[in-house]
């Protein structure tokens, strides 16, 4: 059973790579093509090809390129109306010939409507018709009847995200433009940033350097933070006082100022750093919390504690 595991997976993996040897101008005509569309792309297919066409097309709104999958049996009752003038029409079919995408081949023909066709048959309808045609490596299924779609649909679903992640690459599709397609679950999570997590200016440890320790105990003990920060009279951020200060300090502490109590030139964060970033930081030097810092790196604008970041399922 396992050895007819390797197989498939090795059959599969053989044709990948004749996918990846085998893609021409035809692919960076598709790239192009949809890049200049002002509308979306629409994917489509039937039966296998179609359940990845809606994989592809949730991969491509995910990374910044508006797609929507129209099941092509749908679309010759009504739903061809959500394709618009200047969309792209993306249709699958392993041998190109699949009946029920010749309406919305014909749609497309009709107004003009860019048509981008991936099939195994370079002499198919669909590549025959299609503006730009992406034929895929004549590959045996892994299924040993030869039948049943697998090492096709397995080309087919790599080469949609061949074509989405070449589009997110030339769109300049950025981490913070990822999460604001995922802002749940882990991923969302993973993408926060400082400013999303941290306290604000409102809650902020403060006080200044000639302030007496009875002023930045009170400090500490009211926030919760477990420290305090020290301003100048500029309000820049001169040093920070924790407990490791306090335990250095108990045998004058009471007689101290903040300033001379205080360890100077505090680790800091930016808001837009991503949040993990400030969990690692802290984990690295065994902290338990980050003042975050404006871009000018010397105004507080918040503070990061660990546990914000374990809150938000960052640990």
């Amino acid at each position: 059973m396992i050895e007819r595991g390797r197989r498939v997976l090795r059959t599969e993996s053989d044709a990948l790579a004749l996918l990846a040897a085998s893609l021409d101008a035809s692919f960076a005509r598709a790239v192009e093509v949809i890049l200049g569309a002002t509308g979306r792309v629409i994917v489509s297919g039937m039966g296998k090809s179609g359940h990845v066409a809606r994989k592809i097309a949730a991969t491509m709104a995910s990374t910044g390129t508006p797609a929507l999958f129209v099941h092509p049996a749908e679309a010759s009752h009504g739903d061809l109306g959500m394709i618009a003038r200047d969309d792209v029409v993306l249709l699958l079919s392993n041998s190109g010939e699949t009946p029920e995408l010749a309406d919305l081949i014909a749609f497309t023909r009709a107004r003009g409507i860019p048509l981008i066709g991936i099939a195994s048959n370079p002499e198919s309808t669909l590549i025959r018709k299609a503006d730009h045609g992406i034929v895929l490596p004549r590959a045996p299924e892994a299924c040993p009847n030869g039948l049943a779609p697998t090492t096709s649909t397995t080309m087919t679903l790599a080469l949609g995200d061949a074509l989405a992640v070449a589009l997110m690459e030339q769109r300049a599709f950025t981490p913070q433009n990822f999460r604001e397609f995922h802002p749940g679950g882990k991923l969302g999570a993973l993408l926060s940033t400082v400013s999303d997590l941290m306290h604000g200016v409102a809650e902020l440890p403060l006080v200044a350097p000639d302030a007496p320790m009875s002023d930045a105990l009170l400090s500490i003990s009211a926030r919760g933070f477990g420290l305090t920060g020290v301003v100048d009279s500029a309000g820049t951020l001169v040093g920070v006082i924790t407990d490791g200060d306090l335990r250095r300090n108990m045998h004058r502490l009471m007689q101290c100022t903040a300033g001379e109590v205080m360890t100077a030139r505090p680790k800091t964060i930016a808001p837009d750093e991503l949040a993990t970033e400030a969990l690692a930081r802290m984990n690295r030097d065994k902290i338990s919390a980050l003042f975050v810092v404006a871009k000018d790196g010397h105004q507080p604008v918040g503070i990061i504690h660990i546990h914000d970041c374990l809150r938000a399922g960052l640990g």
